[in-house]
C-alpha cells in the first residue's frame, strides 16, 4: 500500500505549490520515496517539485494526452512509490469547458485518488463552512481526503476556522499553515521564479518543509490516503547509445518535459547538457535542443559569452540539426531587447527578439504543420501551449515557417515554427504524447541527415 492525494483548492493562487513543495520536501526528510506530479502545461512548478521530492516531476495534461496516456504515466511513475502527490491547477472544479471534464476534479476520479482541499483563510472565518460544503456537494463522486488551512492569521484564526469546519461539515482537518514572511518566494509573470535560477532554493525548500512538519499532521494526512500502489505494464530497458544531443539547461534554459528527456534516453540518444551562460563552445553531438526559459533575466551573461554564441551560429548555419522552443528561440534571434536595452544574441534567425511588458501569447494552441515541415511524419493538428512576454520584429521577409496556427499566436498570429537550414524554432511549446511523437521524428531527422552526409 502507498498513499496518493491530489493537492487542489477552491481558486489560483491558494498557496497549493508552497504547500506540494513542503509536504513533498518533509515526506522525503522521513526516508520516504516521493513522487510528484503537475496537472497542465507548467515547467516552473515541475522544476521546484523536482528539488523537493528528489525526483523528476511530469506533467498529466487532459489537452494534449488520452486518458489512456495520463493512467499510463501516472502508474509508470507511481509505482513503487511511498507517497505520491499531484499539484493541480486553478481551482478544483476550473477547466476549459463549463460541463467539466478537463478539471482538477476530474483527474482524481480518472487516477481513483482523494482531494486535499487548500484553502486561502485570509479574511475568512465560519464563511470557510458553506465554501467547503459547497464544494463537496458539486460532485458527489469526488473523494476528499481533507483540507489543509492556509495562510491562518493566529492561533485564534485558527480556532474559529477549525471549530467551524467541525461543526457544519464531516471535512477532516489535517492542518493549518500559518502567514510568514519565510513563505514568500518570488514571482514572475508566469508563477514562481523558477528554481533553477533561485541560488537558495534548496535553503528555500527546506524553511517550507518546517512549516509544513509543525502545522500539517502528515501521519493522519498519509492514513487517509492510503491507496492501493499502482502497477504499470511499461518495462524500462536500457538502450544502447547511438546519438548525442546537446540540451541547455543553466540559469536562463531549464524549460523541459521530463517525459520528454526519457523518450530520447528511451532512443539511444545520449544527452550533454551544456550551460549557456559559461561554457565557451558546444560539446561534440549529433543535435541540438534548446528550451524554454527566462532568457531575458541572464542576457549580459548570455550576450558577453561570445564564443559560444558564435559556435552555436557557425554550427547551425553548417547543418546541426537543431530545434529551439520559445526562450531558445528568442536566444537564436539577432538580439533581444528588454528595459529598453539590447543585447546581442546569436543571429541565426533573421528577426529582433523585443520584451513586453503583457503576454503576447499566453495558454493553449493548435498548430498545423506545413507540408515541407522538415520531420517527416508530424502530425496534421498539434496541441502544444505557449508562454511568451515577448515579440519578434524586423523579421526577414523571405522567413519560412513550419506550421500554421490554427489557435494561439506564434510569431505573427498566422505562423510558427521558423526554419533554417536544419533548425525548427518555434514560441509553442510541444509535448511528445501520442498525438505527437516529435522527439521520434526530430531523432530520426537527425539519423537521415548524418545517413546523407
Amino acid at each position: 500500500m502507498s498513499s496518493s492525494f491530489y493537492l487542489s483548492a477552491a481558486h489560483k493562487s491558494s498557496g497549493k505549490t508552497l504547500v506540494s513543495l513542503g509536504l513533498c520536501a518533509a515526506l522525503k526528510s522521513q526516508s520516504l520515496s516521493v513522487q510528484a506530479f503537475k496537472k497542465g502545461p507548467d515547467y516552473i512548478d515541475p522544476i521546484w517539485l523536482c528539488k523537493a521530492s528528489g525526483h523528476p516531476c511530469y506533467n498529466l495534461d487532459f489537452y494534449n494526452m488520452s486518458n489512456e496516456e495520463i493512467q499510463s504515466l501516472y502508474q509508470q511513475h507511481a509505482q513503487n512509490k511511498d507517497v505520491v502527490v499531484i499539484e493541480g491547477n486553478k481551482g478544483l472544479y476550473d477547466g476549459m469547458n463549463v460541463s467539466g471534464g478537463n478539471a482538477n476534479a476530474d483527474l482524481a476520479k480518472l487516477l481513483d485518488i482523494p482531494v486535499v482541499l487548500v484553502i486561502d483563510t485570509n479574511g475568512m472565518t465560519r464563511g470557510i463552512a458553506p465554501l467547503i460544503k459547497g464544494y463537496q456537494d458539486f460532485d458527489k463522486s469526488i473523494k476528499f481526503a481533507g483540507v489543509i488551512l492556509n495562510k491562518v492569521g493566529g492561533q485564534r484564526h485558527e480556532s474559529k476556522l477549525v471549530k467551524a469546519i467541525q461543526y457544519y461539515t464531516d471535512m477532516e482537518v489535517l492542518g493549518s499553515v500559518h502567514r510568514s514572511n519565510e513563505l514568500m518566494i518570488d514571482e514572475r509573470h508566469l508563477g514562481l521564479m523558477p528554481a533553477n535560477e533561485t541560488g537558495g532554493s534548496e535553503a528555500m525548500i527546506k524553511t517550507i518543509a518546517k512549516h509544513i512538519n509543525d502545522g500539517v499532521d502528515i501521519g493522519q494526512l498519509l492514513s487517509v490516503s492510503t491507496t492501493k500502489s499502482p502497477k504499470s505494464s511499461t518495462k524500462v530497458t536500457k538502450v544502447e547509445k547511438v546519438l548525442r544531443i546537446a540540451v541547455a539547461k543553466d540559469s536562463a534554459f531549464g524549460f523541459y518535459y521530463a517525459d520528454d528527456l526519457d523518450a530520447f534516453e528511451s532512443l539511444g540518444v545520449g544527452i550533454q547538457y551544456f550551460d549557456t551562460t559559461k561554457d565557451s563552445k558546444l560539446p561534440e553531438v549529433d543535435g541540438l535542443f534548446i528550451g524554454g526559459g527566462f532568457p531575458e533575466m541572464k542576457l549580459e551573461a548570455l550576450s558577453k559569452n561570445k564564443s559560444l554564441l558564435n559556435d552555436i551560429q557557425q554550427k547551425i548555419t553548417q547543418g546541426l540539426p537543431t530545434y529551439a522552443e520559445c526562450g531558445g528561440l528568442m536566444y537564436l534571434t539577432n538580439s533581444i531587447t528588454f528595459n529598453r536595452k539590447k543585447y546581442a544574441m546569436a543571429g541565426v534567425i533573421d528577426a529582433d527578439t523585443i520584451m513586453t511588458k503583457r503576454p503576447v501569447g499566453r495558454g493553449y494552441v493548435e498548430l498545423e504543420a506545413e507540408d515541407y515541415h522538415p520531420w517527416k511524419g508530424v502530425s496534421e493538428k498539434i496541441y502544444a501551449h505557449e508562454f511568451h512576454y515577448s515579440k519578434l520584429e524586423n523579421i526577414n521577409p523571405n522567413t519560412r515557417y513550419g506550421y500554421k496556427v490554427l489557435r494561439g499566436v506564434g510569431v505573427d498570429n498566422n505562423q510558427d515554427g521558423i526554419l533554417f537550414n536544419n533548425l525548427l524554432a518555434t514560441y509553442a511549446h510541444l509535448r511528445n504524447v501520442g498525438g505527437n511523437r516529435w522527439v521520434e521524428q526530430f531523432v530520426d531527422f537527425i539519423k537521415k541527415k548524418i545517413a546523407n552526409q
